[in-house]
């Protein structure tokens, strides 16, 4: 025998927001207004990269897996653009290294790293405006 009474009704859940009726919730941000949106994570993993090395492949996995799964109209042009920033900052770096030999990939580095800082920071400022990229095809800004 059990000690439950089948008329007993379950207690009420709170409502966590996830319900048919909820209206739909915005990201997370921070005082100031700062929008934490999946193209500013893979922005910021870029430009952690430059000090740390191993975030940028983080965030590329994060954009080939992002760029899947549903997302805003203005999103897609982030996910292509910031896909050929990676793949534009390692070509340049792996022909910079292999040019290291006649002292002009010093220079060729030094040119690939801020190309790649500008282009993270342009993803970034048209991502915290919710704004698409304007030619993300194009291999330089």
């Amino acid at each position: 025998m059990s000690d439950i009474d089948p008329s007993a009704q379950p207690a009420p859940r709170a409502d966590l927001g996830q319900g048919p009726s909820s209206a739909p919730s915005s990201p997370p941000s921070v005082a100031g207004g700062f929008e934490f949106n999946h193209p500013t994570i893979i922005s910021l993993l870029y430009l952690a990269s430059m000090v740390v090395g191993v975030t940028a492949i983080v965030g590329v996995v994060l954009a080939y897996v992002w760029k899947g799964d549903t997302h805003e109209a203005w999103e897609t042009s982030h996910y292509q653009y910031l896909i050929r920033t990676f793949w534009i900052g390692v070509v340049g770096s792996v022909i910079s290294v292999v040019l290291m030999i006649v002292a002009i990939g010093f220079l060729l580095l030094l040119a690939v790293g801020v190309l790649v800082l500008v282009r993270c920071v342009l993803a970034l400022v048209n991502a915290q405006k919710r704004q698409p990229m304007p030619n993300p095809e194009s291999l330089f800004v």
